[in-house]
C-alpha cells in the first residue's frame, strides 16, 4: 500500500467544471454524397460462414447478387424511412481535420461531439437526418481488398443535399467560430461518405464536400 507521500493531492477548485456549448450548422453539398453502410446482407453471409466454422467451404454456391437489395441496404436509415448519416462521420471528420492546423487530435476527440437525431433501424447507429435531397440508385465497378472485381450498389444523394448538424463543443477549448472554420475544412478538404477526399485507401472521388453556414 503506497504511503500518503505518493499519493498526488488535488486542492479544491484547480478543476473546472465542463462548460459545452452547442451550434447549429447547415451543410450543402458541393457534391454527391454517397453512402458506404456495411449492408444488413454482408452481415448475414458473414454470421453464417462463422456459424458454420470448419463445415464452411471456399468453393461454396453464391447466390445471384439482388441489386435493389444491395442499393436500399448501403444507405442507413430511420425507422420511418427517412434517410440519414452517422453522427460519428462528422465527429470523425471534424478530429481529422485537425491535423491541417496542428491541433492535437486526442484533445479533440475529448472536445467534439455531434449530437444525432435518431438512430438507424437496422443497426442503432446515431444518425443526422437530411433536411433536402433524395437518393438515386448509383453503381460503380471496383475492386475488393483481395483485388477481386467487383460492382458496388449505393445510395447517392445529388450535390445540394441538405443536412442541420449539431455539434457540441467545450467552451475551453475551442470558439463558435473555431467549430465554424473546422467544420468548413472538413466541407473543403476532408469530406463524408465514400469516395470523400480523406479516404483512408485511396485520394477519394471529390465526394461528399459541403458548404457551411450557421443555422438559426
Amino acid at each position: 500500500m503506497a504511503d500518503g507521500s505518493e499519493v498526488q493531492k488535488v486542492q479544491h477548485g484547480t478543476i473546472p467544471a465542463p462548460r459545452f456549448n452547442v451550434v447549429t450548422f447547415r451543410l450543402t453539398g458541393t457534391a454527391p454524397y454517397v453512402s458506404n453502410k456495411f449492408a444488413a446482407e454482408a452481415r448475414e453471409m458473414m454470421r453464417a460462414k462463422q456459424a458454420a466454422g470448419s463445415q464452411a467451404k471456399k468453393g461454396a454456391k453464391r447466390d445471384a447478387k439482388d441489386f435493389d437489395r444491395c442499393f436500399r441496404e448501403s444507405m442507413h436509415a430511420f425507422g420511418d424511412g427517412t434517410y440519414g448519416v452517422p453522427a460519428t462521420c462528422f465527429r470523425q471528420a471534424m478530429v481529422s481535420a485537425c491535423r491541417i492546423v496542428g491541433f492535437k487530435m486526442t484533445l479533440a476527440k475529448l472536445a467534439l461531439f455531434v449530437l444525432p437525431d435518431g438512430e438507424d433501424a437496422d443497426d442503432a447507429s446515431p444518425l443526422v437526418k437530411f433536411a433536402k435531397g433524395e437518393p438515386e440508385h448509383f453503381e460503380a465497378a471496383t475492386r475488393n481488398e483481395t483485388g477481386v472485381a467487383d460492382i458496388r450498389v449505393r445510395g447517392k444523394w445529388p450535390i445540394g443535399w441538405q443536412i442541420n448538424l449539431r455539434v457540441q463543443y467545450d467552451a475551453d477549448m475551442f470558439s463558435e467560430r473555431d467549430i465554424e472554420n473546422l467544420l468548413t475544412r472538413v466541407g473543403v478538404q476532408v469530406g463524408i461518405g465514400a469516395g470523400r477526399p480523406d479516404s483512408k485507401t485511396s485520394c477519394g472521388q471529390g465526394w461528399g464536400t459541403f458548404t457551411v453556414e450557421k443555422a438559426g
